[in-house]
């Protein structure tokens, strides 16, 4: 069977980095990479397994892809409201919020549906999954996960369609439980957070044998309005509610068979940026603005057999319907009319993978990875408006094109030849997708079946023992969805958008070269890496403004992007007691539209984290940590109109903060969180809210 390790830490000398032409400030999360006991080179090597990048079981040092992992662990110090913002302070990713109780991370400069994002090997990216920051990665309880893996740079030929700027693929927690007799596990982890009275409270549980587990848990979370470091209290309360359910079925020696589901609901959260006014703004863009409610329904098997057959040693089938719920309550700034939606998305998918050693000799190992995937989406959109002055109510037409569908089918494959001390891995992918959108009021009905070969090459060497060098260049695509297709109605940035069915696939060829390393001391990661974006669907003016003042955009394939940047991150083992890592993460763009060069739009500033982590003996773990960013005045056009940015530039800011943990006894676990400790007033660059300001926590985990 396939089983994941815990994940650990990371690793290399400084040096490496003076080569590269590096600052030796650089490395990442506690989770990041693993440490071992020293091997006959007296190497520490790096023991996290990861499946995402290969889609097979390597360690991160033997993948030549950047990857980051995030486990467990570090959700329960942290206590993030959402998911996404887990991968702050890692190496080659920034976090942007929108408004509380949602949160997007950027990936080497790419966000929404550029980054392709996977539950458990299924995509959560669906047909109206933005372009931009959206909701629906908030979707997913971070408290019911095992680890989050990311791929950093385009995956085309094993992930395909959205797969531009990276993948983010969350995994759920899958106890075991040993032994012939019958036996349970139960979990109960609970925090508070001063900044916004939020509660978070989890209740897990596992019962079962070796071979037949049950599990599940339920999570929820309340929050009251944010507090700013200016003192400023944002109207942002919202709650949360979660549960999922997981049963394995050991069908023989070689076969398992799995079932779960998962719900999350946020029954309504208000959007902060379009309640608050912005930057050029003397009022707000909207009178009320909920998301209500927003909710993930997820059903999925998964069947998993190990076989001695010239054909495959694994072989993995999954079958998987997701349905995200997208309903809204708005009221524009001045407008009488309040408008109610509902649009909803039902996406089926049915993957099936292979794992086929071919040969082994003198040295020389192949393994083929191949498989098959459908995915099928449908899309139900409705609105109404009701004149709160006379109650009179009407239907308008919806957000998206009633009835839309968006369907696909791909096959890939992927080798690995692997040599003592070289590995290469060459993959193609073909897609194939049929978009349907009706005719409606706004625009005549149209079918778009774009097709695309995809594809990549990795490459990793073994320069010396606990040093690699390793080079990833991949070319990936992502048809229009029904978001850039069909769209109608509000944006953010005080927008009104139109549809427009004739779009064409965007496309990036993705470069990098990195190192990755690992002594008794050090560990380090350091990649440079370019992306060169092709038919990049942007929104441009029509020059005409609403009744209420938006201003009237149309999507379209306007847009060359180049990407360009540096990742990078360290840990020093100063000794058995102490840590120090750092990670620094620069990336820069431009864009040309019409042979017109202007910065790239919403790049995330100069930005990082630096910490220490002292453990006292098993039982008292202290890390105190700063993270940063710099000013970013390097605006796009559309940056400078957007409320939601400083026209002047983002601001660089730092903020202290302190995590302490206490493992009172095997069973019992508690912690302290002090955040933002000198109370700084600052915003994320691209964000459309305040970041918090001075914050206590408190929590506990107990195992029972």
């Amino acid at each position: 069977m396939m089983k994941l390790t815990a994940p650990g830490r990371s690793c290399a000398p400084a040096l490496l980095l003076a080569l590269l032409g590096l600052s030796p400030v650089i490395v990442a999360d506690d989770d990041f990479l693993a440490e071992n006991a020293g091997t006959d080179q007296d190497i520490r090597q790096l023991e996290t397994v990861v499946v995402t990048a290969t889609r097979s079981e390597q360690t991160v040092l033997d993948v030549a892809e950047a990857v980051s992992v995030v486990g467990s662990e570090a959700v329960l110090r942290k206590a993030p409201d959402v998911l996404a913002e887990m991968l702050r302070g890692m190496p080659g990713a920034y976090f942007q919020q929108t408004t509380p109780g949602q949160g997007t991370p950027i990936i080497r400069g790419l966000k929404g549906s550029e980054v392709l994002h996977l539950v458990d090997g299924m995509r959560l990216n669906n047909a109206f999954f933005r372009n931009a920051p959206n909701q629906y990665l908030a979707l997913v309880d971070a408290y019911a996960t095992e680890r989050t893996e990311v791929i950093r740079g385009a995956a085309p030929s094993l992930y395909g369609a959205d797969a531009m700027g990276g993948v983010v693929h969350i995994l759920t927690a899958e106890p075991d439980l040993a032994g012939e007799n019958w036996h349970s596990e139960a979990n109960l982890y609970g925090t508070y957070n001063s900044v916004d009275n939020g509660l978070i409270g989890r209740l897990g549980l596992a019962t079962g044998r070796e071979g037949n587990i049950v599990s599940g848990g339920a999570t929820y979370q309340d929050y009251g309005d944010r507090q700013t470091g200016n003192g400023e209290t944002l109207p942002s309360a919202y709650r949360s509610q979660a549960a999922e359910l997981k049963w394995r079925y050991a069908l023989g020696n070689h076969s398992e068979l799995m079932l779960s589901a998962q719900y999350l609901e946020q029954p309504s959260t208000p959007r902060v940026d379009e309640l608050v006014p912005g930057y050029g703004q003397d009022h707000p863009g909207s009178e009320q603005f909920e998301f209500k409610p927003n909710r993930r329904d997820f059903l999925h098997a998964r069947y998993r057999l190990e076989s001695e057959s010239r054909w495959f040693s694994n072989m993995e089938a999954h079958l998987a319907r997701q349905v995200i719920t997208d309903d809204r309550l708005t009221q524009d700034w001045g407008d009488s009319a309040i408008v109610t939606e509902s649009n909803e998305s039902q996406l089926d998918g049915l993957t099936l993978q292979f794992n086929s050693p071919w040969s082994s000799s003198n040295g020389f190992e192949n393994e083929l990875v191949w498989g098959f995937e459908y995915y099928a989406d449908e899309v139900s959109s409705s609105r109404s408006r009701m004149n709160s002055e006379t109650g009179e109510s009407s239907m308008v037409p919806g957000r998206y094109p009633d009835q839309s569908s968006m369907d696909s089918v791909a096959v890939y494959a992927s080798n690995r030849w692997e040599w003592d001390r070289l590995s290469l891995d060459a993959g193609l992918r073909y897609s194939w997708f049929d978009i349907f959108i009706p005719a409606s009021a706004e625009a005549a009905a149209a079918r778009l079946e774009p097709t695309d070969l995809t594809g990549d090459i990795h490459l990793n060497y073994q320069a010396a023992p606990g040093v690699h060098l390793v080079s990833n260049i991949g070319r990936g695509f992502r048809p229009p969805n029904i978001f850039d297709l069909g769209t109608l109605g509000p944006r953010p940035g005080n927008r009104f958008n139109v549809p427009n069915p004739n779009l064409k696939p965007e496309s990036v060829w993705s470069y990098d070269i990195g190192v990755k390393a690992s002594t008794t001391r050090w560990q380090v990661e350091a990649f440079a890496w370019y992306s060169d974006y092709r038919n990049k669907i942007s929104q441009r003016l029509t020059g005409e403004i609403t009744d209420q003042g938006r201003l009237v955009v149309i999507s379209d394939n306007l847009i060359e992007s180049q990407l360009y940047g540096v990742e990078s991150g360290l840990r020093y083992f100063a000794a058995d007691e102490w840590e120090l890592y750092a990670v620094l993460n620069y990336t820069k763009g431009d864009e040309t539209d019409d042979e017109t060069t202007v910065p790239a739009d919403r790049v995330p500033p100069l930005n990082g984290r630096l910490g220490l982590v002292f453990h006292h003996g098993e039982a008292w773990r202290v890390e105190p940590y700063l993270d940063f960013a710099s000013q970013q005045n390097r605006l796009s056009p559309r940056d400078e109109l957007d409320p939601r940015i400083n026209p002047e530039g983002t601001p660089g800011w730092g903020t202290l903060n302190l995590l302490v943990s206490w493992q009172t006894s095997p069973g019992l676990e508690l912690g302290l969180r002090l955040q933002n400790l000198s109370d700084v007033s600052y915003r994320e660059h691209g964000s459309g809210v305040d970041a918090p300001g001075r914050n206590i926590g408190v929590w506990m985990n107990a195992v029972f």
